[in-house]
């Protein structure tokens, strides 16, 4: 089918002749809209499957080898290494990134339950998702309980779109939020300055996220700031918005921005492991894991 050529009523005729289960793969130059709602929401309501790829548009021909081969599956290792780290994240009562000249970002109460995209969907009320997969992620616990320095190498501007500063970008954070910068650009302090603006004066460090796509690296990177978020390595979220989570000062959809940053990542420490070293993920054994099977109480 071609979206655009078809009106409204006759994509959903030709949606509502599926049987439940069928698979629908979307390819967006943009993205999808029926009315209001995102076309993967209406699809899931109708218990199909969906492979949704979107913003195509916002990649040259010189990255499409690259998204190829992110969508490439390799079930082992995204499976063992993605439900590993969530073992490790839902028992941790520190985290610690590590991004060179002596920046560490503190994590110092525990995180959320982790979430997992790693294209096992067993036990979810959806199958299938945005693709490229490829990402655990979470967020501190309490949010004022992060601080320290963090080291940016690329973070998404107001095209979402990758924007890459000649030197990378410190952040300062205090209690959960950006107080400061070194070796910012304009284009990033519009960044901040949009983000204070409508939220209180005040930008939040969300969502932690361990990207698990290996065709994507601090160097291999496409433009698409959404499709790029699986790049094998820490980012983190800025801005209030974060649908996953809620806080009692922070309810679930509250918030505009939820802007993605790309940590310089040399060492990822949840407790006494450190799961990232020599830009690969690295796991305890099996055995140290199969340890961590039962909650600790807290």
């Amino acid at each position: 089918m071609h979206f655009d050529q078809l009106a409204p009523q006759q994509v959903l005729d030709h949606i509502l002749a599926l049987p439940s289960g069928a698979l629908v793969v979307l390819i967006q130059s943009t993205h999808f809209r029926l009315e209001a709602y995102r076309l993967r929401v209406e699809l899931f309501k109708r218990g199909l499957k969906v492979i949704e790829h979107p913003h195509l548009e916002r990649m040259l021909p010189d990255e499409i080898s690259a998204y190829i081969d992110s969508l490439a599956y390799d079930p082992d290792y995204y499976r063992n290494t993605g439900k590993g780290l969530k073992q490790l994240i839902d028992r941790a009562n520190q985290g610690i990134i590590v991004s060179g000249d002596d920046a560490q970002l503190v994590f110092s109460d525990g995180f959320e339950p982790a979430r997992l995209n790693v294209g096992d969907y067993s036990g979810m009320p959806n199958t299938g998702g945005q693709f490229p997969i490829g990402e655990v992620f979470s967020e501190a616990r309490d949010l004022e309980k992060v601080s320290g320095r963090v080291r940016i190498f690329v973070f998404g501007d107001t095209s979402f779109r990758i924007n890459e500063p000649e030197t990378p970008i410190t952040l300062i954070v205090e209690a959960g939020k950006v107080v400061a910068t070194e070796n910012s650009t304009p284009e990033f302090d519009t960044v901040l300055e949009n983000i204070r603006r409508d939220e209180g004066g005040i930008v939040w460090v969300r969502e932690l996220g361990f990207g698990l796509n290996r065709a994507f690296t601090a160097s291999r990177r496409v433009r698409d700031i959404g499709t790029y978020e699986r790049m094998c390595g820490i980012h983190l979220s800025l801005g209030a918005k974060h649908g996953s989570y809620g806080k009692p000062h922070i309810k679930r959809g509250e918030g505009r921005y939820h802007i993605d940053v790309f940590a310089i990542t040399e060492q990822v420490w949840l407790d006494q492991h450190n799961v990232f070293q020599d830009g690969k993920w690295q796991l305890p054994s099996e055995a140290s894991l199969s340890e961590l099977a039962v909650p600790a109480e807290r």
